[in-house]
């Protein structure tokens, strides 16, 4: 009797608990569904900002002319420059802090949609084994879903991805403050672009320095790989297309990436324009925000170079 009244109060408490944790799970899914679907609806409700400016360029552009890249894109190419030279449309895709990796995934997206006539890859060269390059695919996590061509990327960052990606807050679980102040009014009236177009108004006021970068770290054969793969689906789809090193106001000696971007364009038949030692910014100091980075005046000079040289091509 003692016995079996024991089975009976230990399978109430085995009952107890099993309904608990079933109710904890429903109530976390619950949660998390409800607060992942309103991240997602306001994600793709911002009308403007870096991350707008993707979901447009994924989505919606149909520009002539596209300009991929990372922050030296997006401040680099002036849009009416190209416009009312080459009498085309221009959407600048370049967004701060995303490698060739995102670059590329962003273009599949939008050739699933249309081919423009000209993409320029704004090509900083960072070839080396680099932790940020695969940490850089997590800006794509909200297009995960709905993306296909995105998601090969997007798992190079971790073999847990798919795993991670049945929570529906865990895709925008890093930008939950961008995407709260990217839906304020507000935060409208702040963020400026121009066609993705951002400009910078500073002035460089310090010297230029020489740097030598050729013997550094090991070459990332993933990102070396995914730069070609960028040219030869962009070559394939029909347009033309041109890669870029804009201005850098520092004085390189031998520049390992540069001559990796030369040899795979080469191997490609495609044109590299490098301007990384052109006297006319690195003698003008006034011409750029910060190292980097042209103003707005630089962006406009050097626009109108690339704008003619795609005309003479």
């Amino acid at each position: 009797m003692v016995d079996n009244l024991s089975i009976f109060n230990f399978s109430k408490v085995v009952k107890k608990r099993i309904i608990s944790i079933v109710t904890f799970v429903i109530i976390l899914y619950s949660l998390d569904f409800v607060i992942g679907s309103t991240l997602r609806y306001l994600y793709f409700n911002e009308k403007s900002g870096f991350q707008f400016r993707t979901t447009y360029a994924m989505d919606s552009t149909k520009a002539d002319i596209l300009v991929f890249g990372s922050s030296r894109a997006s401040h680099h190419y002036f849009p009416e420059v190209f416009e009312d030279s080459l009498k085309m449309t221009f959407y600048n895709t370049g967004r701060d802090g995303i490698g060739i990796l995102v670059q590329t995934a962003i273009l599949k997206s939008v050739l699933k949609r249309y081919t423009p006539k000209i993409i320029i890859l704004d090509c900083f060269g960072d070839f080396e084994a680099n932790k940020n390059s695969f940490d850089g695919p997590a800006f794509l996590l909200p297009y995960y879903r709905t993306h296909e061509e995105v998601r090969k990327t997007i798992e190079l960052n971790d073999s847990f991805e798919r795993v991670k990606l049945i929570s529906e807050i865990y895709p925008f679980n890093s930008q939950i403050l961008s995407i709260v102040s990217g839906n304020l009014k507000v935060s409208k009236k702040r963020i400026t672009d121009n066609k993705g177009y951002i400009p910078l108004y500073k002035e460089w006021q310090a010297g230029i320095d020489s740097i030598e970068t050729y013997k550094t770290h090991p070459i990332d054969s993933v990102i070396k790989n995914t730069f070609r793969e960028f040219i030869s689906i962009a070559k394939k789809s029909g347009a033309k297309v041109f890669i870029v090193y804009s201005p850098i106001f520092e004085k390189y000696g031998k520049k390992r990436a540069i001559e990796i971007c030369t040899d795979i364009c080469n191997s490609e038949n495609v044109p590299f324009w490098d301007y990384s030692k052109d006297t006319l910014f690195l003698n003008n100091r006034h011409l750029f925000q910060d190292v980097l980075h042209l103003n707005n005046n630089g962006a406009k000079i050097f626009s109108n170079i690339i704008a003619e040289k795609i005309k003479d091509n």
